[in-house]
């Protein structure tokens, strides 16, 4: 299946329902089986066991980029059971980026896009960040222009818009490390194309301030095939 909001009926978990006595809507599923399910002002993710993916690794890299004072969300609780794992998180103020209303808006969200990647790049220390990015072999070119703290997973869905049109913040942060900027833009200007339809490259690479590296994107873009 394609990550994305779900076209079939989804059933609760009970581990959810532990956390959250009403839920509001079921907002994603991934490729792994997992759901995120919307209740209040809450984001309950569940992951069912045997997914390859831990959530104590997204509420550590949560925990710690909202302490170094990048917007992410708020992490309330961590449950698991026999099934699966559940992280709860507070709502940001905004809206996801591939909702209808920026779908809607494609420049307006590329554009926010495009200055979320560079406010992370360019304002949380590298130096002290503890994660490494799974995906990303250890034997991966070492940047001339130096490591940054990388997303992780830079798809467009993953980032959060404002109401104003500005960049909000980042959520799925359970990729979160250190490396080459190009890891987070070849992705992420690739991930245009599945949202918002062909042409949006030259704006996002325009508006984060940067010309295209032709062989890191080709570099990167192989490198998150081979891990998929």
């Amino acid at each position: 299946m394609v990550a994305g909001p779900p076209t079939e009926p989804v059933e609760v978990p009970a581990l959810v329902h532990a956390f959250a006595s009403r839920v509001d809507d079921v907002v994603w599923a991934n490729e792994l089986g997992g759901l995120t399910f919307l209740a209040g002002d809450r984001f309950l993710k569940w992951n069912p066991l045997g997914s390859g993916v831990d959530l104590e690794d997204e509420r550590a890299r949560l925990s710690w980029a909202r302490a170094i004072g990048h917007p992410v969300p708020e992490v309330l609780d961590l449950g698991r059971d026999d099934h699966g794992q559940v992280l709860v998180t507070r709502a940001l103020p905004g809206t996801g980026a591939v909702t209808g209303e920026w779908l809607a808006q494609p420049e307006t969200a590329v554009r926010a896009i495009a200055a979320g990647f560079r406010a992370l790049h360019d304002k949380v220390p590298s130096a002290a960040c503890p994660f490494r990015t799974r995906w990303i072999p250890d034997d991966a070119p070492r940047p001339e222009d130096g490591v940054v703290v990388l997303h992780g997973d830079p798809c467009a869905p993953n980032t959060v818009i404002g109401p104003d049109g500005r960049f909000a913040g980042h959520v799925d942060l359970g990729a979160l490390g250190v490396g080459d900027r190009w890891a987070d833009l070849a992705i992420a200007s690739l991930s245009l194309g599945w949202n918002y339809g062909d042409g949006w490259e030259d704006l996002f690479f325009d508006a984060y301030g940067i010309e295209r590296d032709e062989e890191r994107i080709r570099y990167y873009r192989a490198v998150w095939d081979a891990a998929e």
